[in-house]
């Protein structure tokens, strides 16, 4: 069922290394067994809150609509039997959640967006996921799949109410440039627990980012392996949780090939009583990967009382030959000092407080590279100090 390449079942063969935050999946649902809580993997996460997609939920359910549009040359559309089921796997990976394996196993069809090689699209392929019932739980498969030496760009907007599992595999080809952006702006009702994995191919660039606003609970992984040296993924995350939100991204980039590279630079801010946000990152370094370079960074702003956000960058290495390798993390309040300078300059309190958020995200929503997105993302997070000033007013007012 799986299709991994030879290199990759090569390195994996020679240098059996199994995660500690990711162990050696099977594409057979038993061998993943339903989560209690009490995994490493699972402990943050609400298992109470996911309406059972982490267990048995149905997964057949109608509650979202999805549509796209593609420049030409660009295929995109369902495929079902033997052709979906090829599809599974593709990316040279097993499935270690319930959930994933569930989605490999049960869903019957796979949304496939294939890019040819040397094409290269000249606007971004979006894909439109309207959520329309958060009272019914379902499952998706998606393949984006880029022919060598190709380059586009993939935009995939949730919004609506809806209880999704899904998993999104991602084959880059050989010397491609792709940028892949899922943007979760649910409705305050929906859950989402997805899995998104990359195999990026010989000197091919992939840029992953991950922008999560809406939503009950959102919990993404975002996953890379490589199908040769040269490659390089760029993992870059944005999150703002409001009260009552828990927001969850994890990285995990699996250095199993010589002379590759990842960069992860996630930010996030939490405002609202009981707003969660969780972050975990992890590289391996497997012995066959000498001269990688990899760097991992976290930060998050607090910007009001009742928040909490779990920071916890992880390295691997099983090598010493590596060029670099590095983490940070960080999680504070308002810099005093910058909110001082400001209300000397006669800028109120309030004002001061979002130009010191947009600058806190501002270098990182410059790094998706997508205009059109750039431009929505400083509006998103307008509105959202927007909620938090509105709140203070009405506080205020009692």
């Amino acid at each position: 069922m799986t299709v991994t390449t030879d290199s990759v079942r090569s390195a994996l063969e020679q240098d059996k290394v199994e995660s500690h935050l990711n162990p050696v999946g099977s594409f057979e649902v038993a061998d993943n067994p339903v989560p209690t809580g009490r995994e490493e993997i699972w402990r943050f996460t609400p298992l109470k809150r996911l309406k059972q997609l982490h267990a048995d939920a149905p997964l057949d359910g109608r509650n979202t609509r999805t549509s796209w549009t593609a420049p030409d040359g660009v295929h995109v559309g369902p495929v079902t039997g033997e052709e979906a089921r090829a599809l599974r796997g593709v990316s040279g990976w097993a499935p270690n959640t319930r959930f994933a394996a569930r989605v490999l196993a049960e869903v019957p069809a796979t949304l496939l967006v294939d890019v040819p090689a040397e094409l290269e699209a000249t606007e971004p392929i979006v894909l439109e996921v309207d959520g329309t019932d958060a009272t019914v739980t379902s499952g998706g498969h998606v393949v984006l799949r880029f022919g060598r030496h190709s380059k586009a760009v993939v935009v995939v907007n949730h919004t609506g109410s809806a209880a999704v599992a899904a998993v999104v595999e991602i084959v880059v080809g050989e010397g491609a440039d792709v940028t892949v952006v899922s943007i979760q702006d649910w409705a305050d009702d929906a859950v989402h627990l997805s899995h998104h994995q990359a195999l990026v191919g010989r000197d091919a660039s992939y840029k992953h980012a991950a922008i999560s606003f809406g939503g009950d609970v959102v919990r993404m992984d975002a996953n890379v392996t490589y199908d040769g040296p040269g490659g390089s993924a760029e993992l870059l995350g944005l999150y703002f949780a409001d009260a009552g939100q828990h927001i969850e991204h994890r990285i995990f980039a699996d250095h199993n090939a010589p002379r590759t590279k990842s960069h992860a630079v996630y930010k996030g801010a939490l405002q609202g009583e009981k707003a969660h946000t969780v972050w975990v990152g992890n590289v391996l370094i497997r012995k066959i990967a000498e001269g990688i370079e990899t760097y991992e960074e976290n930060r998050n702003l607090v910007l009001t009382d009742g928040c909490q956000a779990d920071s916890i960058p992880n390295l691997e290495i099983e090598t010493g030959e590596i060029e670099g390798a590095g983490h940070a993390s960080a999680t504070a309040r308002f810099d005093d000092n910058q909110l001082f300078y400001l209300q000397s300059r006669g800028v109120s309190e309030q004002e001061a407080q979002r130009l010191v958020v947009h600058g806190f995200f501002n270098d990182l929503i410059r790094k998706v590279g997508v205009p059109s997105i750039e431009d929505r993302l400083l509006t998103t997070v307008e509105a959202e100090l927007a909620k938090n000033v509105l709140k203070e007013i009405a506080g205020a007012g009692s």
